[in-house]
């Protein structure tokens, strides 16, 4: 009876452990989040986000071609 007793509380203890650690997790999420970089203008992400969905107007098969239009 006793064992049974303490495993069960093990158990209980284990569980609430975990419960903290998913709550502190999510605390310091909630606190933390200014990004550490920096924020980035809404501007700079709406351009590049456009220009990242859009196709790539020059494709470079080797560093010859890709030196040449860099220096262009």
């Amino acid at each position: 009876m006793m064992a049974q007793t303490i495993a069960k509380l093990n158990k209980e203890v284990s569980n609430l452990q975990e419960e903290i650690r998913i709550l502190r997790s999510f605390l310091i999420g909630m606190v933390d989040k200014k990004d550490k970089e920096g924020e980035y203008k809404p501007e700079f992400v709406e351009k590049t986000l456009k220009a990242a969905s859009e196709d790539a107007p020059y494709v470079f098969s080797n560093k010859k071609l890709f030196l040449k239009k860099l220096q262009s």
